[in-house]
């Protein structure tokens, strides 16, 4: 695997390919009492494989495939339970920001600002970003070739940040389908970036009904074929109970899984990885 030419720091976890980053929380910031349930399980897993973590949540969320799917507490709510958890459980947090004026008050709380698919190429918010000073992870816009992700690395790069991470998610296949191409894991390396994997959001069927559809069942082939291309890190929804989960509940993966997916990733990293140490 080729390592990142620019290893990401984001709080204490470091995105440098020396170990499998991950990525990982609720869709959306839901209730306290499940967003410290989910912390709690994986800062406890993670911890137990000593691997890099940075819990994600949206605090709100713009694309939505109808007009009444809960977009989240918004930002004020939703950075204190951030804010409690990162406090709590000494973790990294992430959510999604939306515009440049969200930034100033979201870089108060969270470690790494997420730029979400679809607004890859906003050129505004790519620059504000990189002038919070904050880790950027930028996910890779469904109609967008890998290679083309460079320029969006390059907004923030030329803006003044330097800590940046790129995640596939999938592309856009037809009418409500993603595909996974695993070419632009190593192209994507080619950005110098930490290249994430993101695995819950490319099960999805895009805009299949009133909620987007998805297809849990190809989690863990799809992770493994992205770890095997060279990715640096994972990245997943999960919940308790993802049939009641308030958005994104067909492809977030159940709380309990987690730890059979974690293992079965990690040996083949370790696998993958056994010449190098």
């Amino acid at each position: 695997m080729i390592p990142p030419e620019h290893p990401v720091n984001a709080g204490s976890a470091r995105f440098d390919g020396k170990q499998l980053a991950v990525i990982a929380g609720p869709c959306v910031v839901e209730d306290r009492g499940m967003m410290f349930e989910v912390a709690a399980e994986l800062k406890r897993l993670t911890d137990n494989h000593s691997l890099p973590f940075v819990y994600k949540s949206s605090y709100a969320k713009d694309n939505r495939s109808s007009r009444g799917s809960f977009r989240g507490p918004g930002i004020k709510k939703g950075l204190s339970v951030l804010s409690e958890i990162k406090e709590t459980f000494q973790i990294p947090v992430l959510s999604d920001v939306h515009t440049p004026e969200e930034i100033p008050q979201a870089k108060e709380v969270l470690d790494v600002l997420q730029i979400p698919a679809f607004l890859c190429r906003q050129t505004s918010l790519l620059e504000a970003a990189g002038e919070s000073g904050l880790a950027v992870n930028i996910k890779k816009g469904q109609f967008m070739a890998p290679g083309d992700m460079a320029r969006a690395v390059d907004k923030v790069r030329e803006a003044g940040g330097q800590q940046v991470m790129v995640t596939e998610r999938g592309t856009t296949f037809g009418y409500h389908n993603l595909v996974v191409d695993m070419r632009s894991i190593p192209i994507m390396t080619g950005t110098g970036c930490p290249v994430v994997f993101d695995i819950t959001h490319s099960l999805q069927l895009p805009g299949s009904g009133e909620q987007t559809g998805g297809e849990r069942e190809f989690a863990l082939p799809l992770a493994r074929a992205a770890i095997a291309a060279g990715a640096h890190a994972v990245f997943f929804e999960c919940h308790p109970r993802p049939e009641e989960a308030l958005s994104d509940g067909a492809t977030q993966l159940p709380l309990k899984s987690v730890p059979d997916l974690l293992r079965d990733l990690l040996q083949l990293w370790t696998f993958l990885h056994r010449e190098e140490e």
